[in-house]
């Protein structure tokens, strides 16, 4: 069984109202790059993915006038993949939704939201991911609400085959990025507050897998952190990644049970400030060069970690890659960030 998570850069924009591709000349909201060459780009990577289900990230918006289901099946049936089914959550404010598209003949999959529509402290269980958590952020005793601007997708999903079955969680953390700042101390102050409110949604999230995993779920949690070890200088003061949190790795009495894997993650992890795996390429306008980050991880349970390969499709890393012209090609024209795909041997782990 193949899994990926895929965040690609203005999805939304490369369709009508209608939800029909735009296959036209015009330019794609991605730097001189047009519309079609976009569009043929995904789905040559898509293709090459060939997968049992991707999560897509930044997926095609649900508004008055715009629906994302109906946009990913008609990409799904003019690329011709046959993840062409497409499972919605929660829907959004941001025109970025998190969608899941899965082969029908292979998999089930249901939106299945967990906790109550409840701030967190009426029933002692983390609440809905589409309500409000509340946490003290700057340790004046008072608990602060803390919301997710893109609710993490829960999904109870099945083999059909033999029937075998896992949860899965779609994942796009807020950003850290300074938006609005006039001055460097205005930098410095929404650096500060962001990353606090990023580590509180994975806090969040943390509760939630930890039932999960307690109750010995398989469980796959994948998406755009935005956030990773060593990825910037507040982790210092802080002292912990939203990736580590998440994973469980800030906790070193944390039983192995209770942990997640993401291979990516670790050695990103002890690397710290080196060199290391990376799904995204960023390019600095200022600074004239490229900027490489690891921001999307697939992180599974150990049940499923045991029998699990993983593969970031990085058109410079991989070498199948890149030594594929028209592949290596369609991974730079498509988005920013780069799939990342993990293969379970699921005869491994029955």
């Amino acid at each position: 069984m193949r899994i990926v998570t895929y965040n690609v850069e203005w999805f939304d924009s490369l369709f009508a109202h209608d939800g029909s591709p735009l296959l036209d000349g015009k330019w794609s909201s991605r730097y001189n790059v047009t519309r079609l060459d976009q569009l043929e780009s995904l789905g040559i990577v898509f293709n090459a993915l060939d997968a049992d289900a991707i999560m897509v990230i930044e997926a095609p918006d649900t508004s008055r006038r715009r629906e994302t289901v109906r946009a990913l099946e008609q990409f799904a049936d003019w690329a011709g993949i046959r993840a062409n089914t497409i499972e919605l959550g929660f829907v959004n404010e941001t025109q970025q939704e998190i969608a899941l598209m899965y082969d029908p003949l292979v998999l089930r999959a249901r939106h299945d939201p967990k906790g109550a529509p409840i701030p967190f402290g009426a029933t002692g269980e983390p609440p809905a991911f589409n309500s409000v958590y509340r946490i003290d952020l700057d340790t004046d005793r008072d608990r602060d609400p803390v919301e997710f601007s893109k609710p993490p997708l829960e999904l109870a999903v099945e083999v059909r085959e033999s029937g075998f079955a896992f949860r899965m969680i779609g994942v796009h953390v807020k950003s850290k990025a300074p938006h609005g700042a006039r001055s460097r101390d205005d930098v410095i102050r929404l650096s500060i507050e962001n990353r606090r409110k990023q580590l509180a949604q994975c806090i969040w999230l943390r509760e939630r897998i930890e039932l999960h995993l307690k109750a010995h779920e398989p469980l796959i949690v994948l998406g755009d952190f935005n956030d990773g070890p060593g990825l910037d200088e507040y982790e210092k003061l802080f002292g912990r990644s939203g990736v580590e949190i998440v994973m469980g790795r800030e906790d070193p009495d944390l039983p192995v049970a209770l942990r997640l894997s993401d291979p990516n993650a670790a050695i990103v992890h002890a690397r710290r400030g080196t060199a290391g795996p990376s799904t995204a390429r960023f390019y600095i306008e200022p600074e004239k060069r490229y900027l490489s980050a690891m921001l999307d991880y697939v992180m599974l349970s150990q049940d499923l970690a045991k029998a699990a390969n993983w593969r970031i499709w990085h058109p410079f890393d991989d070498p199948v890659c890149f030594e594929t012209q028209e592949l290596r090609e369609a991974l730079l024209a498509a988005s920013d960030h780069f799939p990342v795909s993990v293969d379970i041997d699921l005869e491994k782990v029955m």
